[in-house]
């Protein structure tokens, strides 16, 4: 019983250990590989960004608004097919970065996932690489099928 004990402790102390270190020194590897453009385009956005920007609540838009927008599911095949906003283009949050030339520049592109999340990380990455026409819906399809209700 004690042997056991003592082997449990062993592995939470190892995996303990292994995740500090990790936390640690990975951020550093990561910076210390980041070039200098991306670290400026980084410090461009965050110093622009503030805490609503870029984002869209849906009582915001008129239903005419709608088709202004170029609407953006970001969440997956198996999730759109269920429901999503009607006009939406479907392209997964993982893939939207490498696709991006297909989304246009002359209209404003309204990404969205379930809660914003996803779709946060998308207008951001989208931002930094020189696309200023792209807002998030704030809360996402959630907050989309609320205000339908």
């Amino acid at each position: 019983m004690q042997k056991t004990a003592l082997i449990k402790s062993f592995r939470h102390t190892a995996m303990a250990t292994a995740f500090l270190a990790t936390s640690i020194l990975l951020p550093s590897a990561v910076l210390a590989q980041m070039d200098k453009p991306t670290t400026d385009a980084l410090e461009s956005y965050f110093e622009f960004v503030d805490y609503n920007s870029g984002t869209i609540a849906v009582d915001q838009l008129a239903a005419e608004d709608w088709n202004k927008l170029y609407v953006l599911d970001v969440r997956d095949a198996g999730q759109y097919a269920k429901a999503h906003i009607p006009g939406a283009v479907n392209i997964e949050w993982r893939r939207v970065f490498a696709e991006r030339a297909k989304l246009p520049k002359d209209k404003t592109v309204l990404a969205y996932c379930n809660t914003g999340s996803f779709s946060g990380q998308v207008a951001m990455a989208l931002r930094i690489a020189g696309y200023e026409n792209v807002r998030i819906l704030h809360g996402g399809m959630d907050a989309y099928i609320r205000a339908k209700k």
